[in-house]
Order: structure tokens, then sequence, then C-alpha cells
């Protein structure tokens, strides 16, 4: 385009509303004058000190600012991290869904759960397909990942095309459908790009990342070696590939499959009504059925590779599952790696298994579903951004990214190496950050969204690490004499059938704080409240070095 033409195209906004700086709640805003985009809809899970939390959502306040420019959402693979949020947000945010064929499904899933299904328009894309909503076109590439059907987008504006790999590997022998369309990308390249957003979760690994179908090797090795017991499989709901390899190599050794864990269980149906699973006749059976089969004919493919306590494996590890008890004659084998976070918990269920006396296997029987250096640099070449702007990582992997970029002869200045909430503003002559945008986790409790924030969160944090004093008196409404009180009740602060001489001497300092605002004809409520505190919390600071949180409750009769 010549410059004089392109005096008059306005510039692109990419604006990451979450999913960086952290693995997980990706969601992206692409805007051009009337019109917005959004890519993926993400949740991520509470990190530790988020007591009570289920998952966290992005903050999506400027979509609803911008509710008349949002046409749809773009949804690039099945995966919790970029399609957990859209129940949450579609409530407020109700744009069409444009996905591939399993990746719909499985939303569809999640809107039955939600009842959304009646309100909420949905598109099947097919790759190579393009769809075109206000300023933009997108156009949907086949990539390879750890679930099937992802896909990467190249997404058209006046001011330029950005390719967004989403999370992406290249397979060149995958277990399912096609390999990753390269070509396309290079077709791509040949047009001129102005930005490439690509997956950085594996850029500090040298190399190439295997192809799934080696995992099916070792799995043939391992049910040889293991040929004598039960054999247990936990591996992450949503990858089928690893499903079929584990039922084609339990068909190939003659054994019965059952697959325990609902997410699981979901996704397989999902997966086989959609045409991307084949389960030989009479493979699968229910979990009812298992008594009927010598162990050693027998495959379990469940749920808890990530050492979720509710997860199925978690339960059988600590006995409180209610039809699989794991012993020695089992073989629990991980075909997963721990998600940054999750070590401690992962160690945790394999030494309960190992105590049990069964033998655990977590080496080699898995694969990244996530590009490797080399396989960054490959994209990179065939689609030649100007600019590059690093995607789905924490700010380490970013700028591993970042390194491999400017490696590949583009400048420092025209990589990007974004925060959650910056508008980037580009077109083919400058891109610069010029703004930023609120954003933020919204918390979801149970059915409450949002309505835990900060300070909540703060008091279950002072509870958990120092209890509660429960003070309770109550005064005469007239004459404000006390009536009765004050007792001490503690929660999580000393048990108090061990501690009878530190509560007594804390109930005489409370008393002489009530005595002492009464004697002085102090008849405020709030006013005594404030009294007991600051004198309970000194006492108990001085005898213990602890601050539990006191709560006083003064009643009228």
């Amino acid at each position: 385009m010549k410059k004089k033409e392109n005096e008059n195209v306005s510039k692109l906004k990419i604006i990451p509303l979450g999913g960086l700086e952290q693995i997980g709640m990706n969601i992206t805003a692409f805007e051009y004058e009337d019109s917005i985009i959004v890519v993926d809809c993400g949740l991520s899970f509470p990190d530790d000190d988020m007591l009570g939390i289920d998952l966290v959502i992005p903050d999506v306040t400027y979509l609803k600012e911008n509710m008349d420019k949002v046409k749809g959402f773009m949804i690039t693979h099945g995966h919790e991290d970029h399609i957990g949020a859209l129940p949450y947000v579609l409530r407020e945010i109700n744009v069409p869904i444009y996905a591939t064929k399993l990746t719909m499904g499985i939303i569809e899933n999640k809107l039955k759960e939600h009842n959304l299904t009646g309100t909420t328009k949905r598109k099947v894309v097919k790759f190579g397909q393009s769809i075109n909503l206000g300023k933009f076109r997108i156009e949907f590439i086949k990539t390879n990942h750890s679930i099937v059907d992802a896909a990467a987008l190249a997404i058209y504006s006046p001011a330029g095309i950005v390719v967004h790999t989403g999370d992406f590997k290249v397979d060149y022998t995958p277990v399912f459908g096609d390999a990753i369309d390269l070509q396309r990308f290079a077709e791509i390249g040949k047009k001129g790009v102005l930005a490439l957003m690509c997956d950085s979760t594996n850029a500090e690994r040298p190399g190439f990342t295997q192809s799934e179908k080696t995992v099916g090797k070792t799995f043939d090795t391992l049910f040889t070696e293991h040929s004598d017991t039960r054999i247990i499989i936990a591996t992450f709901a949503s990858n089928v590939d690893r499903v079929r390899q584990i039922i084609n190599s339990a068909y190939k050794f003659g054994r019965k499959v059952v697959v325990e864990g609902r997410s699981m269980v979901n996704i397989i149906e999902t997966a086989t009504s959609l045409g991307y699973l084949e389960i030989p006749d009479k493979t699968l059976i229910d979990i009812e059925q298992l008594k009927n089969y010598p162990d050693e004919k027998t495959v379990i493919i469940t749920t808890g590779s990530q050492g979720e306590s509710m997860a199925a494996l978690s339960r059988m590890a600590g006995n409180i599952h209610k039809k699989i008890s794991i012993g020695p004659g089992d073989t629990v084998i991980f075909s997963s790696n721990p998600i940054p976070g999750n070590e401690k918990a992962v160690t945790n269920v394999i030494n309960e298994l190992l105590i049990k006396g069964a033998d655990v296997i977590f080496q080699d029987v898995h694969v990244s579903g996530h590009a490797c250096q080399e396989e960054i640099k490959l994209i990179y070449t065939l689609v030649h951004p100007k600019y590059a702007i690093p995607v789905h990582g924490e700010y380490k992997h970013l700028r591993a990214q970042a390194r491999i970029a400017n490696e590949l002869g583009i400048a420092k200045e025209n990589i990007f190496i974004l925060s959650s909430g910056d508008v980037l503003e580009l077109d083919s002559h400058e891109a610069k950050v010029t703004d930023r945008v609120p954003v933020g986790a919204i918390l979801v409790d149970g059915l409450g969204v949002g309505d835990v924030g900060n300070i909540v969160l703060r008091d279950r944090q002072h509870l958990a690490e120092d209890g509660i004093l429960i003070v309770v008196l109550a005064l005469d409404g007239y004459s404000d004499q006390l009536v009765s009180g004050p007792d001490i009740v503690s929660r999580g602060f000393v048990y108090v059938r061990e501690s009878d001489e530190l509560m007594e001497e804390a109930r005489q300092v409370v008393d002489e704080a009530v005595h002492g605002c009464l004697d002085r004809g102090t008849s405020d409520w709030g006013k005594i409240k404030g009294s007991i505190k600051d004198s309970l919390s000194d006492f108990v600071w001085k005898k213990t070095k602890r601050r539990p949180m006191i709560l006083p409750i003064i009643m009228e009769v």
C-alpha cells in the first residue's frame, strides 16, 4: 500500500485483557474503529493464597463499556484457559461464538450446564474458512496442539494482518487429522504480516517438541512390561489423542478400558459423537463391570494428573473413591507434566500411591502440546512479521521468545512484551503502547461471581493464620449496665480446654475494658467495641505473639 493511500487508515488496537504474565485466563480484544473482536475467553485457577476460591475469570469492563462495538468471540481451542470464562462473560456480553467443531462441542457442554444454549449464537468454522465481522476478516488455520481441532487465526484489518498462533506445536505425524498447515502460514507471510502473536509457553526449551505419536510407542512398551498388573493412567481430560492411544494400546493387549472422572467422560462422549475418537467395539466397559475381569485385563483412564484434590485419582489415592481402591497389584502412569504451581500436589499423590504399594511411573510418558524454540523460529520465518508480540506465558517465557525474535532479525523496538491492560496501537509505520484499560481478576466462589474481593480474601487469610476470638456481652437497654458476659469464644486460635488460664485472663481484660467505658459514661457501642478490640489485641499479642481476628458482639436486653 502506498503511503498516500495509507494516510486515511486508522490504527489497529490490540488489547490483552488477560493471559499475559501468567499461564491461563487468555483473552485479547482487537479493535479497529467501530469493530471489536475478542480472541479466547479463558479462566485461570486460584493461587494458593486465594482461600476458598474456585476459579478466576477476567475483568471485561472494557468490553462492557464498548458493548456496541463487540462483534464476537473467536476461540482457538477447547482448553479451560481459553474457554472457561465464557459462561460467566456471555451473561454480560452476549455476542456470537466462532470455533471449530470439537471446540464448539466442548463449549456447548459448558453452556448446557449454565442454561445458556438458548440465548447464545454459535457458528462452527472449518479450517480455511473466513468470518467477516465489522472491519475484520478472521481466517481459521489448522495447527496441532494437545487437543484436536486447535486453530491459529489470521486477523485481516485495514491496518494490516495479525497472525495469532493460539496454543500450538508443529506435529508432522499427528495421531488424528492433518499436520499443521505450514503452507498457509507461508502464503500469508508472503502477503506481508503486520504482527505475529506467538505462543511462548515452551520458548525457553531448545529443539523441537516431539510428536504425540511417540507417546503411543511408550504405552505399548509399558503395557508389555506390566502385563501382569492392572494399569491406571492419569492424563488431561481434554487430550483426546492421548486417550485414543491409550485405548488403542489396551485393545492391542486385550484389555478392557474404564474411563473415570466427569470431565474425562464428557469430553470423550463429545469427541466420539463428533467423529474425533473411534473406540473399538466392546473395549469400553462401565465401572460396575470391572469386577467381572481379572485386574491384568483392565485399564482405567482417569482425571487427576495434576493432583487436584477432588479428581478421581486423588480420591483413589486417599481411599475415598467409592468404586476403585489402589493396592500393590496396580501400575499407575502419570501421562502429563505438572503445570507450574501444581508440583507439590502431584508429589503428594505420588507418595500416597507409593505408600499403598502401587508401582508409579511418571517419566517419559508425556509430550508437550506447545512449540519449542525451533518451531517458534519456523513460524517467525514463514510469517516474517514486522512486529513481534509474544503471548501465552509468564514474563520469563515472553522474554525468551523476545530473544528468539531478536535473533531472527526483528529489531528490539519492534518487539512488544505487553502487560494485560496495555493498549498497543499499530499500523505499518509505527507501533506503540498508548493507553491502559481496566483489567483484573474476578473471583468465583461457588455461585458468587465477584462478590469475594481483596478485603474478604484478606479476612480469610487472617482467619487461616491466626483464628478468631468472638467476644459476646449483653447491656441493659435503659441503664447501660452489663447484664451478662463478657464471654469469649475461640475458633482456630487456641484449644480452649487446654488454655483455661489464658482465656480467663483475656476475659478479665475485656471485663476491665467494658467497665472502664461504662464508668466513663460511654454508651456508644462503636467506642466500646473499639476499646474491647484494642485491649484484647494488646493482651493476646503480649502473651502469644499472635493477632487473631477479634469480633465483639453486643446484645441489648
